[in-house]
């Protein structure tokens, strides 16, 4: 068993900053890929950033420039640093891992969500 936490969330105000972080504990051989997306009201769950075991990093177009995602492999962390967010960031930010994970002496591998957290900004 594989378990993610975020944390991290809060209110903030326009212009401000805001950093989330995730980690991934259990049984863990390797994280391929991690990353956060998130849902706003009513609208689709999107990408919002990934990185992968090599450091490879990937954006959406939304966040280029104001969000950086970076990991800590030694613990399994993600985070994500917000600045310069806007009312449109607003929304629940989920963190999801792609793992490699020992389960009764098998290597398995499957994504692994955490509960979400809350970034809600406005003045």
């Amino acid at each position: 068993q594989v378990q993610v936490v975020e944390s991290g969330g809060g209110l903030v105000q326009p212009g401000g900053s805001l950093r989330l972080s995730c980690a991934a504990s259990g049984s863990i051989v390797a994280i391929v890929v991690m990353g956060w997306y998130r849902q706003a009201p009513g609208k689709q769950r999107e990408l919002v950033a990934t990185i992968t075991s090599g450091g490879n990093t990937n954006y959406a177009d939304s966040v280029k420039g104001r969000f950086i995602i970076s990991r800590d492999n030694t613990n399994n962390t993600v985070s994500l640093q917000m600045n310069s967010l806007k009312p449109e960031d607003t929304a629940v930010y989920f963190c999801g891992a792609d793992v490699k994970y020992i389960s009764n002496g098998y290597t398995l591998r499957r994504e692994y969500w955490g509960q979400g957290t809350q970034v809600t900004v406005s003045s």
